[in-house]
């Protein structure tokens, strides 16, 4: 060794005289500068260089590498000099440095500052504290291994492989512990999706163990169980033995742990079941390697330039290499795939693509030593590979992981008041809430800045109270400070966007649960965990009833007055053409033979009747056509007036069934609401997830960005503001749940509904990332869906309507839509009253006259009887007399008659005078409904004169 330092000042002398770049051939020598742990490596170095000469594919033409070895001194003054005095004076184009794990890491820093200064590029191969990374200090300095703060990303991807959402992070408080910090909660704040998590508690110690002891004693105020460890060899057996007292190593809880907290003294105080993050490819001989690799890449682009020769001397304090700059950049855009994998930098001169090995601590049955054991890798390329069958938790476990988080049996439930789901409502007079009634009680921030008791219930409390019964836990109810549901926003001018309302508060740990009408949706679900749906439902409109009343000719609004018109005298016409085609068709009842009654005859008024009774279906019970011509007729008005009153019924049922007070929209695709205008307002509730819902749907951005100037705080503002009056204030529709408004819609009848369903979700409660109590109250919700319990709480808040619900149901028909038909038959009953008398008095007179008939035709029968029986007798009498007279001829024939005298033949003469006169006046051939009545004296006349005469010839005979 003394040989060595005292032949340094020849070396030297030698180097100053001797050119990097020698012409040997035109060959051009390249210095490298190499300040490694062990003096073995010098042999090593000199290999990979004859190796990397002798492919002179790899080096620019003409170019030869040298070396220049130095052991790397643990005194940072020591190591600065000897890059003056040794490396400098060789023109060496790029150092090479490392340190052993038991050296500070100062000597690489005065070896980065010293190099720096004159832009000599400097790579560090085990060198990973943070500030290396800072440029500001270390200008020249990039690394073939990343930093420690690197290890965040990987327990990143381990979370988000497990799944858990809510982490305790415990760090020392150095630079490389802030680091870390740093990183973790930059990824926090940049991870999204169902992966999303963060850090619940932060857990700072100083280094050396100074309060290490008081680390755990506010432990109990946190639910997550997942630690993640920063710290060193030493710290991190006193954080296991703290750990240990507090019950957090064992079955439940998880640790993660980075490559220190699991190696030496710390491995074997360290409990079973610890992950760690160990950097992968640790091997120093293979960094050299890669390094030397990158060096002979870059001088091969670098040598491309116009370049200058790095300095030879520290003695000119402003001097520094002017290429060097140049050559830095080229070394951290040089990509190889070396023997540690592959190797780039990103713009700080780290390690952009390192590799990792997760071990995890097993005890060995055997030996009763806690060893740690492969079961993954992680590649910033491959990602995360975990072999989860043979990993060991915590307390022995194996196989299903650890819930991660602690169950306390008392929750912090923050809600919303929204009717009909939550009512709140102020305490009683004894400072209680009425017993009537299931509420709990409630806290709600006023505006003094203080918290009061107010009396929470309806629906989510009543569903709180059950859940609460079933799965034996305990609560305490406050109403979100800001009254909102919660949205992702910007605050305080900060570009970083956080969430409000009830979300808000879940997720930094106000509150445990969210008991409310809270609508699941895909932001939300990216931060927060959600029950199975309590209730479905989607969005609806609500708007302000125009009623516009029901005639009393309600019913004849199916057809227009004139199609009315042309029915009524059409039925005129066809009654007109079926009596005259039946009056004259031979055919027809009036023309038939063997008709004998002449009142089966089809008359104008039967015509008429049986027009009427086929268009309004009233069967007829009168005359009907017989002729051919006619019966076609009446069929073909049959099928019209069924064409006409199927068609009326349809109307009738568009007009009446569904007919409902007038909206000023018809639904979402409204042409007032895709085109807004300042003469019809809409709007929603800001912050709330039907904001959200217009804001990520392309289609209704228009929508969206009117609705912006409109919105209110809250749902009953908005609802206060559609019912109002006054024009100036007054909200033409609003947006909301259908559920709620549905529930508002029943109670105040001057508003309704409109529109189909869109935008169909449900209603679920909220719960922190990883919360033990999801999946438990998920299956208690479940159980009361089948058991009926949602539909008994559904029926006693939400169902109870008043009014009708929506417009999208048929309405039931009153009085106001059917008084016309009333009225109508209130005229038929003040027409037919007045048209009894007249048929009572027209009967009256048409039977006066015909029993005045009836006694002319007794008298005129009496009458004709008699002359009957007397036409017999005399017939009978002139029969006898006729065979008188021939006898008495007979005899005269014998005997000679003696002469007629002037009286005999007078009288015979007078009798028959009087026969050929009653001949003339009976007539038995006509009726004797054609006697004149006016005859009858004249006939008692005739008919005692003919008495007379019969008896005289009854004597004469």
């Amino acid at each position: 060794m003394w040989l060595r330092y005292c032949c340094l000042p020849a070396y030297i002398l030698l180097a100053w005289f001797l050119p990097t770049e020698l012409v040997d051939g035109n060959v051009r020598h390249v210095n490298i500068g190499f300040l490694l742990s062990k003096e073995d490596y010098h042999g090593y170095v000199n290999e990979v260089l004859n190796e990397l000469n002798d492919r002179s594919q790899l080096l620019p033409s003409n170019t030869k590498l040298n070396a220049t070895f130095q052991v790397l001194s643990w005194n940072p003054i020591e190591s600065a000099l000897s890059v003056c005095q040794t490396l400098v004076p060789t023109q060496v184009y790029a150092v090479v440095v490392s340190h052993s794990r038991n050296m500070s890491s100062t000597s690489p820093a005065s070896i980065s500052y010293t190099c720096g200064f004159y832009r000599i590029p400097v790579i560090g191969i085990s060198t990973r504290e943070h500030v290396f990374s800072d440029k500001h200090i270390h200008m020249s300095f990039l690394r073939t291994v990343p930093p420690y703060s690197h290890q965040a990303l990987v327990w990143a991807d381990l979370l988000r492989y497990f799944g858990w959402t809510r982490v305790v992070l415990i760090t020392s408080d150095d630079q490389d512990g802030r680091a870390i910090y740093k990183t973790f909660h930059g990824l926090e704040d940049d991870l999204d999706g169902s992966n999303g998590f963060m850090i619940e508690r932060s857990l700072i110690y100083k280094p050396g163990g100074e309060n290490i002891t008081n680390l755990f004693t506010t432990i109990s105020e946190v639910q997550s169980r997942v630690f993640l460890l920063y710290a060193s060899e030493s710290d991190a057996v006193q954080v296991y033995a703290e750990a240990a007292k507090h019950n957090l190593t064992t079955d439940g809880n998880v640790w993660f742990v980075t490559e220190d907290a699991l190696t030496g003294k710390a491995l074997q105080q360290a409990p079973e079941g610890i992950i760690s993050v160990h950097l992968n490819g640790s091997d120093e001989r293979s960094h050299v390697t890669d390094a030397i690799h990158v060096i002979a890449k870059a001088l091969k682009s670098f040598f491309e330039e116009n370049t200058t020769a790095p300095p030879k001397t520290c003695q000119n304090s402003g001097h520094f290499w002017s290429s060097g700059p140049s050559f830095y950049r080229k070394l951290i855009g040089t990509k190889v795939e070396g023997e540690t994998g592959y190797l780039s930098f990103n713009m700080q001169g780290d390690r952009a693509t390192p590799s990792y090995v997760i071990y995890n601590s097993k005890r060995n049955i055997t030996t009763g030593v806690t060893e740690h054991v492969k079961v993954g890798e992680w590649d910033s390329l491959t990602q995360l590979k975990v072999d989860t069958a043979h990993l060991v938790w915590p307390g022995g476990r194996m196989g299903r992981k650890p819930e991660g988080v602690s169950s306390s049996s008392k929750l912090q439930i923050t809600t919303i008041e929204t009717h009909p789901f939550v009512f709140v409502e102020p305490l009683d007079s004894e400072g209680k809430c009425s017993q009537t009634i299931s509420a709990v009680e409630c806290h709600k921030h006023n505006a003094t800045g203080e918290w009061s008791k107010m009396c929470c219930k309806g629906f989510c409390i009543d569903l709180l109270v059950k859940l609460a019964s079933n799965l034996n836990f305990s609560y305490e109810v406050h109403l979100v400070e800001d009254g909102l549901y919660g949205s992702l926003e910007i605050t305080n001018n900060n570009t970083k966007k956080t969430w409000n309302g009830m979300v808000g508060e879940l997720i930094t740990g106000k509150a445990n649960m969210i008991v409310a009408p809270l609508t699941i949706n895909n932001e939300r679900a990216q931060f927060i965990d959600f029950s199975v749906p309590f209730k479905y439902q989607g969005l609806t409109i609500l708007v302000k009833k125009k009623d516009h009343g029901s005639s009393f000719a309600s019913f004849f609004q199916p057809f227009e007055t004139a199609l009315w018109l042309l029915i009524g005298l059409a039925v005129h016409i066809v009654a007109l053409i079926l009596y005259v085609l039946d009056r004259f068709s031979p055919f027809g009842r009036f023309k038939s033979s063997q008709s004998s009654d002449d009142q089966d005859a089809l008359t104008l008024s039967s015509a008429m009747w049986f027009s009427w009774g086929v268009l309004l279906n009233s069967g007829m019970g009168e005359g009907t056509p017989r002729s051919l011509s006619a019966r076609v007729l009446g069929m073909v008005w049959a099928g019209f007036a069924m064409i006409m009153v199927a068609s009326y019924t349809a109307n009738l049922a568009a007009f009446l069934v569904l007919d409902r007070p007038e909206a000023s929209i018809t639904g979402i695709n409204d042409p007032r609401l895709r085109n807004p205008s300042e003469s019809f307002k809409y709007a929603t509730v800001t912050g709330s997830s039907v904001e959200q819902y217009f804001k990520r749907q392309v289609e209704l951005s228009t929508m969206y960005r009117f609705m912006e100037n409109y919105n209110y705080g809250t749902v009953d503002e908005a609802i206060e503001a559609l019912s109002a009056n006054s024009y100036s204030s007054q909200l033409d529709a609003f947006i909301w749940d259908s559920a709620v408004l549905d529930y508002v819609a029943s109670n105040n009848c001057n508003l309704v509904t409109v529109g189909e369903l869109f935008g169909r979700c449900g209603f679920g409660l909220g719960f922190q990332k990883g919360s033990p109590w999801t999946e438990k109250i998920s299956l208690e919700v479940l159980s009361f869906h089948e058991s009926g319990v949602m539909e008994a709480l559904d029926g006693e808040w939400i169902s109870n309507k008043h009014c009708k619900l929506s417009d999208n149901q048929p309405a039931t028909l009153g009085l106001s839509n059917m008084a016309g038909v009333f009225i109508l038959v209130a005229g038929g009953i003040v027409m037919g009253v007045p048209l009894i008398f007249v048929e009572i008095f027209y009967k009256h007179h048409m039977e006066t006259k015909e029993k005045q008939m009836q006694l002319a035709r007794m008298a005129a029968q009496r009458w004709r009887g008699t002359v009957q029986r007397r036409r017999t007798i005399r017939q009978t009498l002139l029969n006898k007399a006729q065979q008188v007279r021939e006898n008495q001829k007979s005899n005269m024939r014998t005997w000679p008659l003696p002469a007629k005298t002037k009286d005999e033949e007078s009288r015979e003469s007078d009798i028959a005078t009087i026969s050929q006169t009653h001949q003339s006046v009976i007539d038995p051939t006509q009726s004797n409904s054609d006697l004149p009545l006016l005859h009858s004296r004249g006939s008692c006349c005739h008919r005692n004169h003919l008495t007379g005469q019969a008896e005289v010839l009854e004597h004469t005979v």
